[in-house]
């Protein structure tokens, strides 16, 4: 009883020590003691029960503590005896509507990778490039953690740090600033009684709407979807395989307005790593692999230090033929590299994009491999029923019915290593417009196949051939190589000998096209027009997948492989140059050969047969006009693009990347002839003599369309260029560096003006298209000058930004060159209207934007 337990210390025995004799006494004292509890009881808030209530409580209270503590059932009592378990990576229940996963504790701090796919697309909801099945959503990686409590961690690792020696400081400083975000709790349901097997529940988790899984936050902004639907979302599927566990959920969505629903079917794979990751290659700027990286702790002891892994397939020898690939003898790697083709790809080209792949074959035999990537056709349910597109362990083409003219080549890859784990390559249906107008435009005049809308269906594969190499190409880890084109002189580039050889350009990673510099009396045949896998497609394998068994360590083999890449590239062939340069005018995108002003007549002259044939060879019976109309922008597009090349040459930089082992400087100021080429070239073909023939009046005729726009946006091409704050800043550079042997700012500034300028202080009539130039030539010095973007339409005064913060020397140029003009201007006397409102439009747009920089 409560009262009794108080009676040891309760003031009557210890204040009074003697016995009572009465047993009235007695009575009356424990009756007493008992109020007194009572009392205090209440005076502290407690509610005390009634005697009898109470002890029941008491014996409720004891009885907890004598049993056992409440934890995971037996495996056996939990599964049902009619649940069917699917055994894999991890086994899974399906069991009263929920879905039970066995975390084996052998899955236990492993890494494992998740990539979240499209399995099926919602109707209408596009973003560019996006929505369509197939489409890959997020990638995480995630390790099994057991934590207290029966619960088990799901941890999303990172690796943006590292060390690896954990008997060093560091490496305890770095794990304890690095702990792995928990991304789901799961309680374990149910365990062996060894507790190897540990059963949770996933279902809330895959039913959940998590950025970690599913869409990014950015993905549904750009799909405008709004707030899930629950009622609506479930888990379709769960199957296991022995690396990998696939989840297939369908999730709806409210579209943001509320219009609308969204529903998708969603596809997670989870996949184990290998237990050992591959060892890694550190990248190299002179070869060009796609890379990932993080920064180490280890390797400089006063700092820390980028490392950068290029991405590549674990192509390595079986343990038998470790010694034959050490002689040099070509073996099967142990785990070859295999593309399915998604059986939704029309059967015209699917032995094209076959072929696609497989062309890589000869090319990884310079790694030392034979065999070791191919394509075939996907399999039958009947086949092979665990073949599944959006499954991770599988690589695809995924053909997409999508009106947007490309293709992509992205990989998933190991982030611990770069070892790619998968590829899905995207094909979208629309490409082959794409390939029809390329090659229509740069090629017919030398292929009569071409002069025709609707291609044959052997021409048309063997374009989607070159296609599908170079995105393979990608998903092997090889950036765009734009150095592939920057050697092969204009002859060589004709002569069918040198290009049976060695076809127009080193590698089909650049963004290289078709041989357009080819004329018709060369009688180039149509096979030495396509781009082909070359000398720098079998020099970048060789280095990304040459393995070397006796070191076996990336930073043991960095002095064998700068060595050997310093001896290789000193042939031009097997030069890498990067798609990021700005100033390079050897790096360009769609150009061909080593001087682009003659390289680039020829392509103009070519366009011009081109043009002159549209009429009848855009034609299609019982059709209006919109295929002419389609291949004249391409035609216009193609000269925009010429003269685009030409332009980088003003004021270019090459780079040359090198270790310092090697001699010579890294970046070197292109030659002043090469830049008065380029200028003289621009006069002829732009800015002295208007090209109309890109507007020839019996087409013009035939849609809705404006002349000078189409000759504006080739003016815009060329001066944005030139009279960009780069190339003013280069040459300031360039003639402070060299004196009188640089081609200088003045220079263009004199060449520009005489050229486009020519009517200033005279009363000469400017016609329409000069009118044209001239205003987006000041235009553009305009924005030079204000340091923004302004854009004069065609008459339309745009306000110029607000004062320029910027006060270098191509701000004080163009202020110069404006006020230059602006004084000449005034002085002009126009006798015609046009011209003379022309001249009163660029006077009062010169003033405005001196006054909104004061």
């Amino acid at each position: 009883m409560v009262s009794i337990n108080f009676l040891p210390s309760s003031p009557l025995t210890k204040n009074n020590r003697f016995m009572l004799k009465s047993k009235q006494l007695i009575a009356l004292s424990v009756a007493f003691m008992m109020i007194v509890n009572i009392t205090d009881a209440q005076q502290r808030g407690s509610r005390v029960a009634p005697p009898a209530q109470k002890q029941e409580q008491t014996t409720a209270s004891d009885s907890v503590k004598k049993a056992p503590e409440k934890g995971p059932l037996a495996i056996d009592k939990f599964i049902k005896p009619g649940t069917k378990p699917m055994v894999g990576l991890t086994t899974v229940y399906n069991q009263d509507g929920r879905f039970f996963i066995n975390i084996n504790d052998t899955l236990l701090e492993r890494d494992i990778i998740m990539v979240t796919r499209i399995s099926k697309a919602a109707a209408g909801i596009r973003s560019d490039f996006d929505g369509y099945a197939g489409d890959h959503l997020n990638t995480a990686m995630f390790r099994f953690e057991l934590g207290p409590n029966n619960k088990i961690f799901l941890r999303k690792i990172l690796n943006r740090e590292r060390s690896k020696d954990s008997t060093q400081a560091m490496f305890t400083a770095l794990q304890r600033s690095n702990l792995a975000g928990i991304s789901a709790t799961f309680e374990i349901k149910a365990q062996s009684a060894d507790k190897r097997d540990n059963i949770i529940d996933v279902t809330d988790f895959f039913n959940t709407d998590s950025e970690t899984l599913f869409f990014r936050k950015s993905t549904k902004g750009a799909f405008k979807l709004g707030a899930p639907i629950k009622e609506s979302s479930y888990i379709s599927a769960v199957t296991t395989y022995p690396i990998n566990t696939e989840v297939k959920t369908v999730k709806t969505y409210m579209l943001a307005d509320g219009s609308a629903t969204a529903t998708y079917e969603l596809n997670n794979s989870f996949v184990l790593l290998p237990q050992v990751p591959m060892v890694p290659r550190y990248a190299d700027s002179r070869v060009g692999y796609f890379t990932t990286g993080y920064t180490d702790y280890d390797q400089n002891p006063q700092g820390v230090k980028d490392i950068r892994m290029i991405t590549r397939w674990r192509l390595e020898p079986k343990p038998e033929d470790i010694e034959k690939y050490k002689r040099g003898e070509l073996v099967e790697p142990a785990k070859p590299i295999v593309f399915y083709i998604d059986p939704a790809t029309p059967k015209d080209w699917v032995p094209y994009l076959i072929q696609g792949v497989n062309d890589w074959q000869k090319v990884f035999e310079k790694a030392g491999f034979k065999n070791a990537i191919y394509a075939l056709e996907a399999p039958t349910a009947q086949k092979n029923p665990e073949w599944s597109l959006e499954d991770a362990r599988f690589s695809a083409i995924v053909y997409k019915p999508s009106d947007i003219p490309n293709a992509s080549g992205p990989n998933v890859n190991d982030p611990r290593s770069g070892e790619i784990i998968e590829s899905h390559i995207n094909w979208y249906h629309n490409v082959m417009s794409l390939l029809r107008n390329w090659y229509m435009v740069q090629c017919s005049p030398v292929d009569p196949a071409a002069r025709k809308m609707l291609f044959d269906t052997e021409l048309m594969g063997q374009l989607i051939r070159f296609v599908s190499s170079h995105e393979v190409g990608h998903t092997l880890g090889l950036r765009h190589n734009f150095g592939g084109t920057a050697f092969y002189s204009v002859e060589q580039l004709r002569d069918k000998d040198f290009l049976k050889e060695n076809g127009h350009t080193t590698s089909i990673m650049d963004y290289s096209r078709f041989n357009y510099v080819a004329q018709p009396e060369d009688n180039i045949p149509r096979e030495l027009l396509f781009p082909r896998l070359s000398h720098y497609d079998d020099w970048a394998i060789e280095w990304g997948y040459r393995r070397f068994p006796e070191i076996n360590d990336p930073v043991k083999e960095l002095t064998k492989i700068n060595l050997w890449t310093i001896e290789k590239t000193k042939d031009r062939r097997y030069w890498f140059g990067t798609e990021s340069s700005v100033n390079d005018p050897r790096l360009q995108s769609e150009d061909l050969g080593d001087n682009q002003m003659k390289a680039n007549e020829l392509g103009i002259k070519n366009l011009k047969v081109v043009m002159a044939n549209l009429g009848e060879w855009s034609k299609m019976p019982n059709e209006e006009y919109d295929n002419l109309r389609t291949m004249h922008t391409e035609v216009n597009n193609q000269f925009r693009r010429y003269i685009g090349h030409v332009a980088k040459w003003v004021g270019g930089i090459y780079q040359e990347s090198k270790t310092v082992e090697m001699e010579g400087d890294v970046y070197i100021y292109v030659e002043r002839e090469k830049q008065l080429e380029a200028m003289d070239f621009l006069n002829r073909n732009l800015f002295v003599n208007t090209p109309v023939w890109l507007i020839p009046t019996e087409y013009m005729n035939k849609f809705p369309s404006r002349n000078e726009l189409f000759l504006e946006r080739a003016y815009t091409a060329a001066l944005s260029s030139l009279l960009s704050k780069r190339v003013i800043m280069n040459l300031v550079a360039a003639e402070s560096a060299l004196g009188k042997s640089a081609y200088s700012v003045e220079e263009l500034f004199n060449s520009l003006n005489e050229t486009i300028m020519f009517n200033l202080g005279t009363s000469r009539e400017v016609d329409i298209y000069k009118r044209v130039l001239q205003k987006v030539y000041v235009t553009t010095l305009c924005d030079l000058f204000t340091g923004a973007a302004t854009v004069a339409r065609m008459g339309a005064v745009v306000k110029p930004s607000s004062n320029p913060k910027d006060m270098t020397e191509s701000t004080a140029i163009a202020y110069t060159q404006l006020n230059d003009l602006y004084k000449k201007l005034k002085k002009t006397k126009s006798r015609d209207f046009a011209t003379a409102a022309h001249t009163t439009y660029l006077t009062r747009f010169i003033e405005k934007t001196f006054i909104s920089a004061e």
